[in-house]
């Protein structure tokens, strides 16, 4: 494998849209945050940039929605971002932000250095436009059927269920996720980027250069979208809100947001280092990584990539070592349904206890397939490997070593003589030598490959052979007999403990600090080169070094605590629909007048009896006090509802609804109910109990 002088290192641009969950940060951020502190110990040149991503469509909408202005809206997201990446502990270099005018600047010169090559191809075309909302739609803002495989909600780009490359023209029936309404054509126009025109160049850059050292669901992506056939790209939009198209005659053109993102990348380098960022951006010794999340995959290795050729003499990805996605509680995480971790209320729900979100998270870190964060989970690795392991074993060699030698390092000396338990206590001492070393080259070959699970899985192993180390040799039981004995397994049980405290700086940097301070020792940091050279352990700890009192490192978490984010996750209160939830939704019916909706009569009623209808499979039989009488209702909610299930409930009614006749029964009203985008039915009633006939109005 080629060495390389530095590394530039980026994790994907959050979109200033929303608060950070544990979702982003098993994806992208705590990944890469592991691999820079690695990198940094070893000694290594290497720059971490990440910022907001601050334009687009969906921050207009949102800033929309809230009444604020769209620099308002990611001002708010930005410092709620930033100000929690710094308490979890993601030790960007920078954390920038593509609102800034550095950011304008390079954006703007990228699009006219490529301009100015003639690669871009101008064009005016019908592009769907949201008559209601007044703009035109991005890709990802239209949904519609999938023309290959008949997915009902692909999006104008992509089919993400069978992950065919489309255009917002080839949807059967489509619909703008914005408004529900459908979308009218509109001329107008924009700047495309040939994407067809580097196919040849990708496939040679990435099916062939690549297929051994990317991640099987990275290069199978890419090579799926460039077997399917590269099409041009519009890489500006109609908006008011973005970095302005730097050109003349292009009033009210902004980039596309993913042109401008990823060279956000470029100009947070600019911004931390003014008269040195090129060299980690354009000198061929400098290696280049993304960490990003699999729907990141096709911009930062066909997209970005593609532009970065165009522009000139930047350097290009070396690895995008992308992620799978993490589901909450055997579900997908969503925002609407407020089913998610924040981090910045963990941090306040857990204070002082970032390494075990770190910890966790790792353990299950959705490298090659999504996995399932839940909070039981949480709490067992948290006591049975945390507490019960690392914890534990640090503990008690601290203490023993206090107890028997008031807290200082014992001599290393070989345990002389050849009686039956000095020489299993030897064979005891090289078994676990072998294995501690086995680990160690195991979980620095790990961390090398972007294996983080497995690399932490070797981390934790020292802490078990220490375990299994202290069992065997009893310490403890020897201390009657033989002081000797007890000092040299103490002092390699201090060896092992010394470098745990060398092996957990990129894994559990809380935990590093601790260890620093039990040991009283800053030599640490330095001791990385030498660890990673050797892949074996190192004399840590002199002998005859004083330690200071030890602490406990971790505390058990309690079920209470659990319960309490159960609970939470129960409590929806973001009201903010998901795209794609949002997309399923019918769209608004024509406009009414007052006058209109006050011919209705909307009361609350109590439905006292109901029945099954015979022959009918959707209508149940109700009888409803209104106040005023009793009367029978028919409606269609049998599939959704079970009679006894309904009875007693308060039911909104339309009371002055004309009379129908229904399988030989007149209805006298109609329920009314809400409907999911699934389909599903929901009655609808008062959060409290009213008097039967109360109005609705």
């Amino acid at each position: 494998m080629k060495k390389f002088k530095r590394t530039t290192v980026t994790a994907a641009l959050p979109y200033a849209n929303g608060p950070l969950h544990i979702g982003h940060i098993a994806g992208a951020y705590l990944p890469a945050d592991t691999y820079v502190r690695y990198l940094r110990l070893k000694g290594e040149d290497v720059v971490f940039v990440c910022g907001s991503d601050e334009h687009g469509v969906a921050i207009t909408l949102g800033a929309k929605k809230e009444g604020v202005t769209p620099k308002q809206f990611v001002d708010k997201y930005h410092n709620l971002m930033k100000t929690a990446f710094g308490d979890f502990g993601i030790s960007f270099d920078i954390y920038s932000r593509t609102s800034n005018s550095i950011h304008y600047e390079t954006a703007q010169e990228f699009f006219r250095t490529i301009y100015d090559q003639g690669i871009f191809l101008e064009e005016t075309s019908d592009q769907y436009y949201d008559e209601q909302e007044r703009i035109f739609l991005a890709d990802r803002y239209i949904i519609g059927t999938c023309p290959n495989c008949g997915h009902p909600a692909a999006y104008g780009d992509q089919c993400e269920k069978c992950g065919t490359s489309l255009s917002p023209r080839q949807l059967i029936n489509p619909r703008s996720t914005v408004s529900g309404n459908t979308p009218v054509l509109k001329p107008t126009r924009h700047w495309y980027f040939p994407l067809d025109k580097f196919e040849n160049w990708l496939r040679e850059w990435v099916i062939e250069g690549h297929k051994e050292d990317w991640k099987v669901n990275v290069y199978g992506q890419c090579k799926s979208w460039i077997d399917q056939g590269l099409q041009p790209r519009s890489i500006t939009r109609d908006l008011e809100w973005g970095v302005p198209v730097p050109l003349k005659n292009a009033e009210g053109k902004v980039l596309y947001v993913w042109f401008d993102a990823p060279i956000g990348y470029i100009s947070a380098t600019k911004e931390l280092l003014p008269d040195t960022w090129q060299k980690y951006w354009k000198d061929p010794e400098t290696r280049l990584i993304h960490f990003i999340g699999k729907d990141n995959i096709v911009f930062h290795c066909i997209i970005f990539p593609s532009i970065l050729k165009a522009a000139g003499d930047y350097i290009l990805p070396d690895n995008v070592p992308a992620n799978e996605f993490l589901n909450l509680e055997g579900e997908k995480i969503s925002t609407s349904r407020n089913h998610a971790v924040w981090l910045h209320e963990y941090l306040v729900d857990f204070p002082g206890r970032r390494d075990e979100l770190r910890y966790v998270l790792a353990s299950i870190s959705p490298e090659t397939k999504d996995s399932d964060f839940t909070w039981k989970d949480y709490q067992q690795k948290v006591n049975s490997e945390l507490v019960a392991i690392l914890g534990n074993f640090v503990n008690r060699v601290l203490v023993l070593t206090w107890k028997y030698f008031n807290g200082q390092v014992p001599s290393s000396h070989e345990l002389p003589g050849t009686d039956a338990r000095r020489k299993r206590i030897l064979e005891i001492y090289n078994q676990a030598h072998n294995d501690l070393n086995f680990s160690v080259n195991e979980m620095i070959r790990a961390l090398d490959e972007f294996r983080f699970r497995e690399a932490q899985f070797q981390f934790m192993n020292l802490s078990r052979i220490g375990n299994k180390f202290l069992a065997d040799t009893e310490p403890w039981k020897l201390a009657k007999e033989d002081m000797e004995a007890v000092g040299c397994i103490l002092n390699y049980a201090l060896t092992i403990v010394g470098n745990i405290a060398i092996a957990c700086q990129p894994f559990l940097p809380d935990a590093a600090k601790s260890l620093k301070r039990q040991l009283a020792s800053s030599s640490f940091e330095s001791s990385w080169r030498k660890f990673w050279e050797k892949k074996a352990l190192i004399d840590s700890i002199p002998e005859f070094h004083q330690l200071e009192k030890p602490e406990l490192l971790y505390r058990n978490v309690e079920d209470d605590e659990i319960a309490k984010q159960i609970e939470k996750l129960k409590k929806p209160k973001l009201p903010v629909m998901e795209i794609q939830e949002q997309a399923q939704l019918k769209p608004l019916k024509p406009i009414i007048s007052i006058d209109d909706f006050a011919k209705l009569d909307i009361r609350i009623g109590k439905v006292i009896q109901a029945e099954k209808m015979e022959k009918s499979n959707k209508l149940l039989k109700l009888t409803v006090d209104t106040g005023i009488d009793q009367r029978t209702v028919l409606s269609g909610i049998a599939q959704h509802y079970k009679p006894e299930e309904i009875i007693g409930k308060e039911v909104t009614l339309i009371a002055n609804l004309a009379p129908r006749k229904m399988m030989g029964i007149e209805s006298q009203g109609m329920i009314l109910m809400a409907e999911e985008p699934d389909g599903k039915l929901r009655l609808i009633h008062p959060s409290e109990a009213v008097v039967p006939g109360s109005t609705v109005s």
